[in-house]
């Protein structure tokens, strides 16, 4: 146990630092954040073209893949949350960087590994298992374990201004998502889509775990600290939302608020990366051209921003369900900008504005809803659980996006799907209430 508390606390002590190294903790961790952006949808997006190209896939084949090998990352996700709660977080956010790095040398190596392929794998089955493999991994290792570990161990820097102190978090992380596909667009006009991914893959496998290695700390307590240092707020803000009861993975999985929250994240997750996988075609359909689809990640995120400025310090002081109203129209309005696009010119900024609002709160739930509502204990288990709804939604998305424009020469069905199912989460959301209330009334009156 004495080498593992050593350990915790090397090459240094967060304790001797000037200043409440839960700060530092929060550029770290959302710099890790920032790094599992090629496993994202997001940072596949920009590739996607290239790759049904390049291998000669159809878009719905190489949707499927990417859907099946999504499905296949979010089954782990789970068991990768329990390991966090058993080992912390440097050893795993240093295995998933390194797992990403050599995925992206893979995914850029893929079309000279089709032509290595057995004769009885030439075809459809062996572009299959190039890009299940492919995406399996990148998705694992980026938007899984990367993700969760980076988020999670923030959340455990902060209670009573988690949501404060992520606000600077989700903001970055808002810009920065926004950000890169026309980053890696410009990577790819520079240096090809095949030396794109080996750039990215030196940055995430050499420079990023050796800033986890002496940089990362995953507890405060294991450092003699308490989340949020010395802060200590007025009498009247003190303790609004205490945790009572630390739930575990069981006890969460019965609790309806879970759910209506999971849901909504994970539908959000579905729209966006079927949105994201085929914004060039989605909006080509509409009659665009492929800069007019990439640049409107930056005007979104520029809302995701003040949407994320304006409710990470609020979050701390009111019920999440409010927010979760919000984030469920902005959700609305995001899918009738999608499915009137190519009827009226001006859905294109009310697809943004939707969108910004939906992105601003994403982030905003994924930091504060778990810890405020369920406990840090098995906060690992619970939040891969979570991730796991999200992963799922992340991979099916891109598929029917792509059988919606298959089967009906549109992006109209996908779209009216997700509306109906926003809308039920939506109203479920009145219901979805703290579960810690329940036990603070009941250790209040005995």
């Amino acid at each position: 146990m004495q080498k593992i508390k050593s350990f915790a606390n090397w090459p240094f002590h967060p304790a001797k630092t000037p200043f409440y190294y839960g700060w530092a903790i929060i550029v770290l961790g959302t710099l890790g954040i920032c790094m599992s952006i090629p496993g994202q949808t997001m940072g596949v997006s920009t590739f996607t073209d290239s790759l049904i190209e390049a291998l000669g896939m159809s878009r719905s084949e190489l949707g499927f893949a990417y859907m099946c090998g999504t499905v296949t990352s979010a089954s782990m996700l789970t068991w990768m949350g329990m390991k966090y709660d058993q080992h912390g977080g440097r050893p795993i956010a240093i295995l998933a960087a390194l797992g990403m790095a050599v995925t992206l040398v893979f995914m850029g190596k893929s079309d000279v590994i089709q032509s290595y392929l057995p004769s009885f794998l030439e075809g459809q089955v062996g572009n299959f298992l190039i890009m299940y493999i492919g995406f399996a991994s990148l998705r694992f290792t980026g938007q899984g374990a990367l993700t969760l570990v980076s988020r999670n161990m923030m959340m455990k820097w902060f209670e009573k201004r988690r949501g404060f102190a992520m606000g600077f978090s989700n903001v970055v992380t808002s810009l920065t998502f926004s950000a890169a596909p026309v980053f890696f667009e410009m990577l790819i006009l520079d240096y090809g889509w095949k030396d794109a991914w080996l750039v990215i893959a030196v940055i995430a496998g050499l420079g990023f775990p050796l800033i986890v290695l002496f940089l990362f700390r995953d507890d405060p307590e294991k450092s003699g600290l308490k989340p949020d240092g010395d802060y200590k707020e007025k009498k009247s803000r003190a303790n609004r939302f205490p945790v009572v009861k630390q739930f575990n993975l069981k006890e969460t999985m019965r609790s309806f608020p879970f759910w209506v929250f999971a849901m909504m994240l994970a539908t959000q997750a579905f729209y966006w990366t079927g949105f994201t996988f085929n914004v060039v075609s989605l909006f080509e359909t509409a009659n665009y051209s492929r800069a007019t689809a990439v640049s409107i990640f930056v005007p979104s995120s520029v809302i995701a921003v003040i949407v994320t400025l304006s409710v990470s310090s609020l979050s701390d002081y009111i019920k999440l369900k409010y927010l979760l109203y919000v984030s469920g129209v902005g959700s609305l309005i995001a899918t009738i900008g999608l499915i009137y696009l190519d009827q009226w010119p001006w859905m294109i900024h009310v697809m943004i504005t939707g969108n910004g609002i939906l992105l601003g709160l994403y982030g905003v739930f994924l930091s504060v809803v778990w810890p405020r509502f369920y406990g840090i204990r098995y906060l690992g288990a619970i939040s891969g659980r979570a991730m796991t709804f999200v992963v799922l939604g992340s991979s099916i998305g891109p598929i029917i996006f792509s059988e919606s424009l298959a089967r009906t020469d549109s992006y109209s069905a996908a779209g009216w799907l997700c509306f109906v199912i926003f809308l039920i989460l939506t109203m479920a959301g009145f219901w979805a209430d703290n579960p810690q209330e329940r036990y603070r009334t009941n250790r209040n009156n005995p």
